[in-house]
C-alpha cells in the first residue's frame, strides 16, 4: 500500500460489489466457492487505475488476497481486521453497519471511500457527523455489483481529494 497519506483510501466489499448476487452461478473453484465466477477481470485494471488506496473491507479478510487478487490481476492489499465484538448487533439495533466505526477507526483521518451494497441510511448520518475527514459512502445495488460508470464517479472524487489536500470537511454521501 503507498505511504502517500493524502491519498484517499477505498474500502472495498467483495460479496455485492465485486461478486453480484444476480445473475448464473458458475463451477465451484479451488476454494469450493462456484459465486467466485461472477468476478469481472475486467474490473481489476479499473481499480488499480483509481488514485487510492485499495483495501479489502469484507469478511473474506485474508482470503480476499488469496482468491479474489490474483482474478482480477491485483496485488496483496491491505486487509481490515474485524475486532471480534464487530457484529455484536449494538450498532445494528441503532441502524449503523458493523463495519462503520471500525472503518472510520482505520482510516484514521485519511480520506476514504467505502463501496459495499449495504450501506444505509444510518451510515451517511454517523460517518457525518463522527468523521472529521473526507469520506465518501458508495452504496452499489448487489444484483449488478460495480459498474463501469461507478468508477468515473469514484475516480473524479479520489481526483478532487488529490487536488485540495487532505483537509477536514468536505463529507459527501453518495450513493447508487
Amino acid at each position: 500500500m503507498s505511504q502517500d497519506l493524502t491519498r484517499p483510501l477505498l474500502f472495498l466489499d467483495v460479496d455485492g460489489p465485486l461478486i453480484p448476487f444476480g445473475g448464473p452461478v458458475g463451477e465451484s473453484d479451488d476454494f469450493g466457492n462456484p459465486l467466485v465466477a461472477r468476478l469481472d477481470p475486467g474490473v481489476g485494471p479499473l481499480l488499480e487505475a483509481l488514485p487510492c488506496d485499495l483495501v479489502w473491507a469484507t469478511t473474506w479478510m485474508h482470503e480476499a488476497n488469496e482468491v479474489i487478487s490474483p482474478r482480477l490481476g491485483l496485488g496483496v492489499l491491505g486487509v481490515v481486521e474485524w475486532p471480534e465484538d464487530a457484529g455484536d448487533g449494538i450498532d445494528e439495533w441503532f441502524g449503523l453497519h458493523w463495519k462503520t466505526r471500525t472503518l472510520v477507526e482505520w482510516a484514521r483521518g485519511r480520506p476514504f471511500i467505502w463501496v459495499d451494497d449495504e450501506i444505509g441510511e444510518r451510515d451517511v448520518e454517523w460517518v457525518a457527523g463522527n468523521y472529521g475527514g473526507r469520506a465518501l459512502l458508495y452504496r452499489v445495488d448487489a444484483r449488478v455489483g460495480l459498474r463501469r460508470c461507478d468508477f468515473g464517479v469514484i475516480g473524479e472524487w479520489c481526483a478532487g481529494v488529490m487536488a485540495e489536500g487532505s483537509g477536514g470537511g468536505g463529507f459527501q454521501p453518495l450513493r447508487e
